[in-house]
């Protein structure tokens, strides 16, 4: 039996100009180790992602949304 480690974060997104915006950071985060769903909300701006904190941290998940080319902070709710 394995135990789960998944930790659920939320980010606020900055930049989301279409829908197309979605699919691009659903690819690129879902693409890290550790992250085992990523799920886009267009018109809330917010992103939701179920993942392994030992693995991939906050700042990685940050950082890999940048590299998207939206900027992305941890919301609050």
């Amino acid at each position: 039996m394995t135990t789960s480690t998944a930790t659920h974060t939320i980010l606020r997104a900055e930049g989301f100009s279409c829908p197309s915006c979605v699919a691009k950071i659903e690819k690129q985060v879902g693409r890290l180790n550790g992250v085992e769903k990523v799920k886009v909300h267009f018109a809330s701006s917010r992103i939701e992602i179920d993942h392994d904190a030992e693995r991939v941290s906050v700042d990685d998940l940050m950082a890999t949304v940048a590299k998207a080319g939206y900027k992305a902070t941890p919301a609050a709710f």
